[in-house]
């Protein structure tokens, strides 16, 4: 038996989407800057690609912008809107739980003379709503803060963030990191005001290597990446035809038959149930705990993604439970798979509030909609089987 649940750190992709890119490969080889019919063809699948990707996004097409990853979303991003409007102020502001590829942007940006606010969060994962008002000044030209935390789950309320930042100065850049929420949980960029969107497609069973940024129009920011000119000059560089068709199929296929006006992402509803479900199971293991758990199913429905599960095995060392788990065929995380080059805590887990002796116990249980409740049977069962006799090893 093998059963995958570390889908936040990549997921599967889908046949469809390896059909699409096989087809895009044989038939839109050509260079989409060409001139010649098969240019031509080429650039077809990515006006086709965007046009889906648009109309799910409810934005123009001009305001997406094909990346290699959405590390390379968050840094143009980051960069270009703090970089563009440095004259007008130095003070920029994200949160104490951004994934590395932004957090670490701004510690760049902090040493190049910038004033770096980090908001800090609940024992929930929740931004300090206050904090954030009182940080707010004349001199603040950006903020970025993620909807959704890669390594907990929790959902940050966004529109009310994003109105806070507008109603104090409509010229502050707003950026959110939507990696894992898109395709996850409905995203409204107007209602919330977000300025620039960062989205990745190996999140949600797309290809590794492709992602974008939405830009609103209106918003300018220089580019990361100078060259031929492509894509309106802000990512020159000749683009992979084969992995942003794959993209769009992928996200098509996320938002299949919707009919809302602000799309939701299918299959949600089902994880959801799954979740609680697993969150049921997990909680009747002995000195385990979730990380940012809402109290009322209705609101880890608003503030908990469907599909990430971070649970604290008190006793045990991460690691040793993540390897446990995969000589029976169980495969999940012990944090952020974008940090493990980093050895060190969470500072996701240690923003929180957890005790210094609980941060190095967490396991990350990351689903995606091809998980069954047999599944989570079989992964409460041989939790049950391992925790007591790993808890036998604990240094005292």
């Amino acid at each position: 038996m093998e059963i995958y649940l570390d889908n936040a750190a990549t997921t599967k992709t889908l046949p469809e989407v390896n059909d699409a890119m096989r087809e895009v490969l044989e038939k839109g080889f050509g260079n989409p800057s060409s001139k010649h019919i098969l240019g031509v063809n080429a650039e077809k699948y990515i006006k086709d690609a965007t046009k889906t990707i648009s109309k799910i996004l409810k934005c123009n097409p001009n305001e997406i912008i094909y990346t290699s990853c959405a590390t390379e979303s968050n840094n143009t991003a980051v960069f270009g809107a703090a970089l563009k409007r440095e004259r007008f102020g130095k003070h920029i502001i994200t949160t104490q739980i951004e994934h590395p590829s932004v957090k670490e942007a701004f510690i760049e940006l902090e040493k190049r003379g910038f004033k770096v606010t980090f908001l800090p969060v609940d024992s929930k994962g929740r931004v300090d709503i206050d904090a954030l008002k009182d940080a707010l000044d004349d001199e603040t030209t950006l903020v970025s803060v993620m909807i959704a935390n890669n390594e907990i789950g929790t959902v940050q309320d966004i529109e009310t963030i994003g109105n806070i930042i507008k109603d104090f100065n409509k010229d502050i850049i707003f950026h959110t990191d939507a990696v894992q929420a898109f395709g996850k949980i409905p995203i409204d960029i107007k209602a919330a005001n977000i300025d620039l969107l960062s989205v990745s497609a190996h999140k949600l069973h797309g290809p590794k290597g492709i992602g974008f940024l939405y830009k609103k129009n209106g918003i300018n920011i220089p580019p990361l990446l100078y060259g031929g000119g492509q894509q309106s000059g802000m990512r020159s560089g000749t683009e992979p035809v084969f992995l942003i068709y794959g993209m769009s199929v992928a996200i098509e296929n996320a938002f299949k038959d919707n009919t809302s006006v602000i799309p939701v992402p299918k299959h949600m509803n089902d994880i959801y149930e799954l979740r609680e479900y697993f969150i049921k199971g997990l909680k009747s293991i002995e000195n385990v705990s979730i990380n940012g758990y809402e109290d009322t199913e209705q609101d880890r429905e608003k503030y908990f993604l469907p599909n990430i599960i971070s649970a604290t095995f008190d006793g045990i060392r991460a690691e040793v439970l993540l390897h446990a788990l995969e000589e029976k065929g169980i495969y999940v995380s012990s944090g952020s798979a974008c940090s493990s080059n980093k050895p060190g805590l969470s500072s996701v887990i240690q923003a929180i509030g957890t005790e210094k002796e609980r941060q190095d116990s967490n396991i990350r249980f990351s689903m995606d909609e091809f998980i069954t409740k047999e599944d989570i049977d079989y992964v409460i069962k041989t939790l049950n089987e391992a925790v007591p006799f790993l808890r036998q090893f604990t240094r005292r």
